[in-house]
């Protein structure tokens, strides 16, 4: 047998013995009823829980008054949101009106008319219920679209590391190389956040997009030949030239991607930049399309100097890996020619954040 609902509880608010019997007499086959002879006391009662659904208060009383056990009632986030219909004897369409403005549900005099009593209460416990629906349907919804938005962020980092790692798989000694970089990338965007110059530019959401997208600047790299991408040794200049060629295949293949996607994905756009320009130089003497100074976006100009410290930091088969402080003149040494003078001065005065990030996702072979 299913349990029955419980009744909607109504607390009746009157310092008149007559008028407590005689609502409380009518309303009792229908509601559980609680009653107050004060404004005092129906102030500690509308705090029992389960809280009363809907309350029906007097205004004159001695003491505190319906107005000002109303005011106190909606000042208390427990018990704010509880329907108050004013009862009184007061039939002055100004004091109707005034019951009304302050919030009351409704407005019923006295001598009251059952039959109209039942129903008015009936249409607020109906409102009400309503309302509670509503705030919880908006609630469920709320927290399904974060859960799914949560989700759609995880696949889409988890997409990204797997596209990412094809690059990797192809050249082995990279390892940890796309934690670092984000690592680098996320830094630098959040000191220059602080220069009154990129603060529109580089918002939260921005860095946010931009670290997620890092690990992309190099995927293009698996449209390098293995004997080329794998040498031991330097490139003759026929290699480098099909090396370098890597910049636009990986941005080729994100605004394909792109292409094949029904509303714009702004972390694509951000990646194709990175993939493209990441190897231009502020001086113009970069690739693949010698872009001078601002004319390379700020994505582009942080990866840079991101994917140089690691590389020079880090083993590969034809180099020992560099000592950081020997790394960081290199990188200083480069302010103004291959680097933006801006995110070199963010390098220099986080150093030793690069340093950390580093090591902590050192590769196992890699000394400093």
């Amino acid at each position: 047998m299913l349990a029955q609902a419980p009744h909607p509880i109504i607390l009746i608010v009157n310092d008149l013995p007559e008028n407590l019997t005689v609502l409380s007499e009518l309303l009792q086959p229908y509601y559980d009823v609680r009653v107050a002879n004060s404004g005092e006391k129906a102030l500690r009662v509308a705090h029992i829980k389960p809280y009363p659904d809907l309350i029906l208060l007097d205004v004159m009383m001695p003491g505190m008054d319906g107005y000002q056990v109303f005011e106190q009632l909606r000042a208390d986030p427990s018990t704010h949101d509880i329907p108050v219909i004013f009862v009184t004897a007061m039939d002055s369409k100004e004091a109707e009106l005034h019951g009304l403005n302050v919030g009351a549900v409704d407005y019923i005099t006295k001598p009251v008319v059952p039959p109209i009593v039942l129903a008015r209460i009936h249409t607020q416990l109906e409102l009400k219920q309503a309302r509670e629906y509503l705030a919880n349907q908006n609630a469920w919804l709320e927290t399904e679209v974060t859960r799914r938005m949560m989700e759609n962020e995880l696949i889409q980092e988890v997409s990204i590391r797997a596209l990412a790692h094809l690059a990797e798989i192809r050249d082995s000694e990279t390892g940890y190389h796309i934690l670092r970089t984000q690592g680098y990338v996320e830094q630098l965007a959040l000191g220059l956040q602080k220069n009154p110059d990129y603060a529109d530019a580089l918002t939260n959401v921005y860095i946010k997009l931009l670290t997620r997208s890092a690990p992309l600047h190099d995927i293009g790299k698996v449209g390098i030949p293995d004997a080329i991408l794998r040498k031991p040794g330097p490139l003759t200049p026929q290699e480098w030239e099909i090396m370098k060629t890597h910049a636009q295949l990986g941005s080729d293949a994100i605004e394909f991607a792109e292409r094949d996607a029904s509303e714009t994905v702004e972390f694509l756009s951000l990646a194709k930049e990175i993939a493209r320009w990441h190897h231009e130089k502020w001086d113009g003497s970069g690739y693949p399309d010698g872009l001078i100074g601002k004319t390379t976006p700020i994505s582009a100009r942080i990866m840079a100097l991101a994917d140089v410290f690691d590389a020079l930091i880090s083993p590969r088969v034809y180099k020992l890996p560099m000592p950081y402080e020997e790394a960081k003149d290199i990188i200083l040494n480069g302010r103004g020619t291959h680097f933006d003078p801006d995110v070199v001065d963010i390098f220099i005065s986080q150093f030793d954040v690069f340093c950390k990030i580093a090591d902590r996702y050192r590769d196992s072979h890699s000394d400093s």
